[in-house]
């Protein structure tokens, strides 16, 4: 089966290693920050097993499930809307042959304690599972396009829409506070048409360690972790501040080589693009041929 990131702190039964407290320096007025860790390793690249004609023999669920796929490739292509695809009802071999073939792509995600995602090789087909309360699955889909969206409507889940400013910043704390200025004056228009992102790039401005917690602090802890190799080692992280996001990127030694704060409803670098979809169409086509009747 697809495996989903490994992301250390907490667990939830039935879904493996998920998001846990972690902690930040102590903050301006003496109290520990928690919030979700960043990930340190991810799943990626996982090559395509496609098996022979003959290995499919006994997967007719499986073929059909992934037929459906195809299909909601091509609406996806021809009209810009998703689809999913309902998994539950496929046994064990038949969700392990569909996942096999999938394979794992360049972006993995976690969302809150509960449900995590993996786009498979072929962008812009997401393999999303999510437990119940017991730990058990409770559902289990295939999902075409840009982004899941379920799981894009939990990031930012009861998110603050103004970020509210202590009385004291405390010690050492010098551009923190111009900054969050600057993030109120752009977070209400996120989401107006034809805006595009507005990015504050840490890595160009001075600043301390503490000014950096302190944006941590009354920014508050979001609900999503996205990992993309797309771009480099890229890690997003979903701030408590609606639409609010901190995007890093990572060296192959994981040093921190670009630090920055974007508002938007989702950075690009997440997002399938329609040009991905297309190919994707294209190559699912191919890879299901193999299993048609030679006689069709």
């Amino acid at each position: 089966m697809t495996s989903f990131p490994s992301v250390p702190g907490m667990s939830a039964p039935g879904l493996g290693a998920l998001v846990g407290p972690g902690s930040q320096p102590e903050s301006f007025d003496g109290s520990k920050l928690d919030y979700m860790i960043m990930p340190s390793g991810m799943s990626t690249f996982s090559a395509a097993h496609v098996p022979e004609a003959d290995d499919a023999a006994g997967h007719a669920p499986a073929l059909t499930a992934l037929g459906a796929m195809l299909d909601a490739l091509r609406h996806a292509e021809a009209t810009g809307e998703g689809g999913r695809i309902d998994l539950m009802g496929l046994a064990p071999d038949d969700l392990t042959f569909v996942d096999q073939l999938l394979g794992e792509g360049e972006v993995s995600i976690v969302a809150g304690g509960d449900a995590q995602a993996q786009e498979s090789v072929l962008a812009g087909l997401w393999r999303v599972r999510v437990a119940g309360a017991d730990g058990r699955r409770s559902a289990d889909y295939a999902e075409i396009g840009a982004f899941p969206q379920d799981l894009l409507a939990q990031a930012f889940a009861g998110a603050q829409a103004h970020v509210a400013l202590p009385e004291s910043a405390g010690p050492n704390i010098f551009n923190a506070p111009a900054l969050v200025s600057e993030i109120n004056e752009h977070v209400p228009h996120a989401r107006e048409a034809g805006r595009g992102p507005h990015i504050i790039n840490l890595s160009l401005l001075p600043h301390t360690e503490e000014d950096l917690a302190f944006l941590e602090n009354v920014l508050g802890p979001g609900e999503l972790i996205v990992l993309s190799r797309g771009y480099g080692n890229c890690r997003i992280r979903a701030s408590g501040t609606r639409d609010t996001w901190w995007v890093r990127y990572y060296n192959s030694q994981d040093t921190l080589i670009l630090n920055s704060i974007e508002i938007s409803p989702i950075p690009e670098v997440a997002l399938a693009a329609p040009e991905d979809i297309a190919d994707s169409v294209e190559r699912l086509s191919e890879i299901l041929d193999i299993y048609a009747p030679a006689d069709a």
